[in-house]
């Protein structure tokens, strides 16, 4: 299975941030949309991702200050990003390995969609449970 299976129970526009924002703009948004984070885009090219990690790592660093700042000056760049094509247990283990939440979803340089960890392991359960059914109804066909 690969990321363009989860892609297709997503909504189609994905959620983006701009580089010039203010993090406390981009605070409000993140609350009021109840999302971790947020691609950050340049034209068309995803330069970054702003997330809660680095709100909490702007604050320890900047107090409230922090606030005013842009995102450009405190995302998190570059962009770790998968493409449709890349296989849900690579995009899992590339997350593990280096302690990331969200993947940016990239397609002929253009971002297609955005990830979580979630989306991700929700898929696995869902592929798991729905082997062990076909699993338990083939045993109890014998």
């Amino acid at each position: 299975m690969t990321i363009s299976a989860i892609l297709a129970n997503h909504r189609p526009d994905v959620l983006t941030a701009s580089p010039d924002e203010s993090v406390g703009d981009l605070v409000v948004r993140l609350a009021e949309n109840r999302i971790g984070a947020l691609p950050v885009i340049d034209g068309k090219s995803v330069i970054g991702i702003f997330s809660e990690r680095d709100i909490v790592y702007g604050v320890a660093k900047h107090g409230a200050s922090f606030l005013t700042k842009t995102v450009a000056d405190t995302m998190t760049a570059p962009a770790i990003s998968v493409t449709p094509d890349t296989a849900i247990l690579f995009a899992l283990s590339l997350m593990t390995k280096r302690r990331i939440r969200h993947l940016p979803v990239i397609k002929d340089d253009v971002l297609v969609g955005f990830v979580s960890i979630s989306d991700l392991v929700k898929h696995r359960i869902e592929k798991i449970e729905a082997e062990a059914a076909a699993m338990r109804d083939y045993i109890n066909m014998a």
